[in-house]
């Protein structure tokens, strides 16, 4: 006889871990009483699925592992019949008990498949089969504040640890110059979403120490910044890039500077605020205002203060032009929810690892708190969440939704997720 459970092994396991079956009358297939004390240990490596599990069956208390698979007969299409490794199971847990009488008796098995919800296995592969924007979208409005509330924790520490490792790997790269990590982050923080690479290659190729060494000429910043990414190179009639492209010239050969390639900067579909050119112009202003930018960063002590330090206004001649040689009659500068982005997705996350990485936990503390009072950031993932009753309150809120998101929701994670598990676990 074919046999297909309608579950996952993923699935079968998270059930099992949870005990999300009917606890009583549970027996084995030889019909010997059976009682789960602790359903042991996942365990993730080779061998039995569970270890240090404490089972009654019929009088006696066993302890040791304990195997699942959703039929009997895998134990034998997994090879573990004559494997040591699983010489001590002392109980096989199945969905569907495929095997012909006498065969595997020696094994105490039990079938879960009268014990578990239909429910249960409709939810998940409700889940499973959604299209919509997350699996969850017609019961994450049930779902306990409590829930969301613990989650969120727990993916900002995943974001921010990702986003460290990263940082690491720069410092190592840098030789752990913490100011020249800085620049590149922030840089790239300038660019983003979809000019985040472009503005990261752009400062890699620009080290910091040489716009240091012209802090106090701002048409020197303006014209190595502009000159490497490749946006000075056609012909101009403005004086203003006139004067860029000849102090660049000069530059670029006293330094062998190599530009990079003009095309790769992005500017469709976007406000022009955004434009790369609005944001190099921003990130110059940022530069020449704080000669050590890092430094500058770790002496503030309130919102405030970092508000202050990163919110610059560009030169003049920004003031009225979105791209050079395209004059309008006001532009539009980056706003605050720009600067916010910066500052949740570079500043606070260096911040902290800069604490952690030197044991110093009041910058830790610090850059937490600092995240607790920005406002949430605002982009089509975010308002989506809020269209399904899910509204971050702070910018520590929306970092937990956008790595839910991509990394949990888009990968279809649901049983690793506090807010699937706790839809599939409902019993109505």
């Amino acid at each position: 006889m074919h046999v297909n459970p309608p579950l996952s092994e993923a699935l079968f396991q998270h059930i099992w871990k949870c005990r999300l079956y009917r606890h009583e009358g549970l027996v084995t297939t030889t019909g010997e009483p059976v009682q789960v004390i602790n359903p042991g240990t996942h365990h993730h490596h080779s061998g039995p699925d569970f270890t240090g599990a404490r089972i009654k069956i019929g009088a006696i208390l066993w302890a040791g592992p304990v195997e699942l698979h959703l039929r009997s007969s895998d134990w034998y299409r997994h090879g573990h019949a004559g494997n040591a490794q699983y010489g001590h199971i002392i109980l096989h847990v199945v969905y569907v008990h495929d095997l012909p009488a006498g065969i595997g008796g020696h094994i105490r098995c039990l079938e879960l498949q009268p014990y578990i919800s239909n429910l249960l296995l409709q939810r998940y592969e409700e889940l499973r089969q959604s299209a919509a924007f997350v699996p969850c979208s017609a019961h994450v409005g049930r779902v306990p504040p409590l829930v969301w509330t613990s989650w969120q924790d727990r993916l900002l520490a995943e974001r921010w640890e990702r986003r460290q490792r990263e940082l690491l790997h720069w410092l190592s790269v840098n030789r752990h110059n913490w100011e020249e990590t800085c620049y590149w982050a922030v840089a790239r923080s300038y660019g983003a979403p979809v000019n985040a690479p472009a503005f990261l290659a752009l400062a890699q190729s620009l080290p910091y120490r040489l716009l240091q060494q012209y802090h106090d000429r701002p048409l020197a910043t303006e014209a190595l910044l502009f000159g490497q990414a490749g946006m000075l190179e056609e012909t101009f009639s403005d004086v203003y890039p006139l004067q860029l492209q000849q102090e660049y010239r000069q530059l670029r050969q006293q330094h062998r500077l190599e530009p990079l390639p003009a095309h790769g900067w992005r500017w469709l579909r976007m406000r022009p605020s955004s434009f790369p050119s609005m944001r190099i112009a921003a990130l110059a202003a940022l530069l020449q205002r704080s000669r050590r930018l890092f430094t500058a960063m770790l002496e503030v002590a309130a919102r405030r203060q970092l508000e202050q330090l990163f919110f610059v206004p560009p030169s003049p001649y920004w003031h009225t032009h979105y791209r050079f040689e395209h004059p309008v009659r006001r532009a539009h500068q980056p706003g605050r929810q720009a600067l916010h982005a910066v500052l949740i997705n570079s500043v606070l996350p260096l911040m902290h690892l800069y604490g952690r990485y030197g044991q110093q936990p009041d910058y830790q503390e610090l850059a937490l708190s600092l995240l607790q009072e920005l406002p949430p950031e605002d982009n089509h993932i975010i308002r989506e969440w809020e269209q399904l009753g899910v509204a971050p309150g702070q910018a520590l809120g929306s970092q937990a939704m956008l790595e839910l998101k991509q990394y949990y929701c888009e990968q279809k994670r649901c049983l690793e997720c506090a807010v699937g598990t706790r839809i599939i676990s409902q019993r109505n």
